[in-house]
């Protein structure tokens, strides 16, 4: 494609989307073990650019990981356990012999691992200086989040609106109390925090020495039962009790006649502006850290948001409210100045969404799953992009393509057929790569199931349902020499 004379020159870039949990490992679960830097080989042998991981905060409800405890911290079951011997943190005697199935058992790997890290933080030096530094780097959050997760342990796990008072409302009395008879539960959280993330940084900066950028992943909203909440409570729409006054949600559509209750709390947007949006500019400025490009789930929320009544049945009776808008990006980006910001504006098409995306400047996403149910004009297909956008097959709320193709309509088949150039020798999942491929996106991410060409049963969520979700793992030998050129093949002139 030949580019007009005041147009200039880009990159196109390709790179594979692939959760952490979903790598082969011998203790349940993907880590950030050597499975992690042999997936950065395989994604420099097969030339991409991009590796985009799911969000790395401990996973909450359903072991979903955009329903955390906090959005600041890791989940601690990807610490790599054989990293631990080798920092001598645990003999190779402590690691037992153990089997698990082949997709992640997060209660399985939990009663397998929890030991080994409380037997690791029992080693640990606490006096070690890297230690004491991230203590002191990252202890806007860091004292929370050990604090909330001690007083939680020792009362079974209820959320917190549920606490005594006296901890329920941070009475400091109350706190310091409690963090002198539990200081070395406390400890575990802040040394287990500590291991994590240095174990992914020793990760990315294997990456980056590789021409592999990482981009994570930012849940808009928050658990209403988080330390974010429980330490912020004026950054939400709260009661005197602590509950939320609203929730969110998405309204009744052709998917949902009920609509989606989410539950997540709403944010107070008065007290963020008259705060000069600082919780907002905190969290963004820690994941620019961890991450060379941010994708920022729910976007459109910024523009306009679904509100539901707390305690609502469904979310039937819930009303739009506007969004901070281009205010609140003109008032944080000089945070984060030369961060890169994909946005998911996925079921955003509105005026007040495209707006929005037109006044940042971010990439917005585009899906070719959804590109074939209406006519040639609809906005997912390539031939109607805008350069500055990233193109998947689907996300990890999508069957995965060939799971999609197979259960297709008639009138998507026939579009598909019109439009994709499909080889009867290859499987739709390729074909759709290829499509998308092809197309003046700056930037195509592919999940690994589809350049797998793997079925429904191999897809990572299904939204509105509660089990079987988040725990998909290949199997170890599966990037093989064959799957490397088949990427290769259909990514050459993105590399």
């Amino acid at each position: 494609m030949l580019l007009k004379a005041n147009e200039p020159k880009y990159k196109r870039l390709s790179g594979i989307l692939l959760s952490l949990s979903s790598l082969p490992s011998d203790y349940g679960i993907g880590s950030f073990g050597r499975e992690a830097f042999s997936f950065v080989d395989f994604l420099k042998k097969c030339r991409q650019s991009y590796w985009q991981l799911l969000p790395l905060c401990p996973v909450g409800k359903g072991n979903s990981p955009y329903c955390s405890q906090s959005t600041f911290a890791g989940e601690i079951l990807l610490i790599d356990i054989d990293g631990l011997a080798d920092l001598g943190l645990l003999d190779k005697d402590d690691i037992p012999q153990a089997e698990f199935p082949k997709n992640a058992d997060y209660s399985a790997v939990r009663k397998f691992k929890l030991p080994l890290l409380k037997k690791a933080a029992d080693n640990f030096n606490v006096k070690d200086s890297d230690f004491i530094k991230f203590k002191s780097e990252n202890k806007p959050w860091l004292e929370d989040y050990a604090l909330f997760m001690a007083i939680k342990d020792s009362i079974c796990g209820l959320p917190f609106y549920r606490w005594p008072e006296p901890l329920k409302y941070r009475i400091p009395d109350a706190l310091k109390s409690f963090r002198d008879e539990h200081s070395e539960e406390i400890l575990f959280y802040e040394i287990t925090q500590y291991i994590f993330h240095r174990q992914f940084s020793e990760l990315k900066s294997y990456a980056r020495q590789n021409g592999v950028k990482l981009i994570g992943d930012i849940p808009f909203y928050v658990s209403l039962d988080s330390a974010d909440v429980w330490s912020n409570p004026n950054c939400f729409r709260l009661g005197r009790d602590m509950t939320p006054v609203l929730v969110a949600g998405v309204p009744p559509d052709v998917f949902s006649s009920d609509g989606q209750l989410w539950g997540n709390p709403i944010y107070d947007w008065d007290f963020h502006k008259k705060s000069g949006f600082l919780w907002w500019k905190n969290r963004l400025q820690h994941n620019a850290k961890l991450y060379d490009v941010i994708r920022i789930d729910h976007f459109r929320a910024f523009a306009d948001y679904y509100t539901i009544p707390y305690g609502s049945p469904d979310a039937k009776g819930g009303k739009w409210e506007k969004g901070p808008g281009i205010y609140f990006w003109n008032t944080v980006k000089p945070a984060i100045a030369n961060t890169e910001i994909i946005a998911e504006d996925l079921g955003g098409e509105t005026r007040e969404v495209r707006e929005l995306i037109e006044q940042t400047g971010f990439p917005n996403m585009k899906v070719l799953q959804f590109a074939f149910d209406s006519d040639l004009k609809d906005p997912f297909l390539p031939k109607n992009f805008q350069r500055n956008c990233v193109c998947y097959t689907g996300t990890h709320d999508n069957d995965t393509t060939l799971g999609w193709y197979k259960t297709s309509t008639t009138q998507e088949r026939l579009l598909f057929s019109k439009l994709v150039a499909v080889d009867k020798s290859s499987s739709p999942a390729l074909s759709l790569i290829a499509f998308g491929m092809k197309s003046k996106a700056r930037t195509v991410i592919i999940p690994l199931q589809d350049y797998m060409c793997l079925p429904s049963k191999d897809r990572m969520n299904t939204p509105g349902t509660g089990e079987g979700n988040w725990e998909w793992r290949f199997e170890r030998g599966a990037l093989t020499e064959e799957l490397c050129n088949t990427v290769l093949r259909l990514s050459k002139g993105r590399n």
